[in-house]
């Protein structure tokens, strides 16, 4: 078995990892043809992974222009603690103002002060009224996978590197 196939996430592990996890970066081509690298907080609905950002942003016109995104999300600060996950995606950008705003709710929820919100609890009306704001002015990203890649140095054994 190659040292590849040994370090590889199975699904289950990914989407424990991505559910783990707080922060990806996306990789977008940017006017010059330099990669774009910036951060974006997620969530993950039917498999997919969604963001949303506000739609003048670079990332936003980068997409418009060429709709193909990296996205990573990493941990570990040790070489034997190295974990993460790579996608290659086609991006969709939404801009529906129920979709983004059902996004960005789901973006409140995971990332709210003190722990995620039940995700079955309705938000309170002034979380509501922020996002509806908020979704007027951004666009959704949903990432379609079309490649992975993934790793998760601690099936290493001890002392292998």
């Amino acid at each position: 078995m190659s040292r590849r196939d040994q370090i590889t996430m199975t699904e289950s592990e990914v989407d424990a990892f991505l559910d783990e996890e707080r922060t990806l970066t996306c990789a977008t081509q940017g006017p010059r043809g330099w990669p774009h690298l910036m951060p974006l907080w997620f969530v993950v609905r039917d498999g997919r992974i969604w963001a949303w950002t506000f739609a003048k942003s670079q990332k936003a016109r980068n997409l418009e222009r060429d709709p193909r995104a990296t996205v990573q999300v990493e941990a570990g600060e040790q070489y034997d603690q190295l974990r993460g996950v790579m996608l290659e995606c086609d991006v969709v950008l939404r801009h529906d103002l129920e979709v983004v705003a059902e996004v960005g709710g789901a973006i409140m929820r995971r990332y709210a002060p003190g722990g995620a919100l039940d995700p079955d609890a309705p938000l309170p009306d002034e979380a509501v009224a922020t996002i509806r704001a908020q979704a007027s002015k951004r666009v959704a990203l949903e990432f379609v996978e079309r490649r992975r890649s993934s790793w998760d140095h601690r099936k290493l054994a001890s002392g292998i590197y």
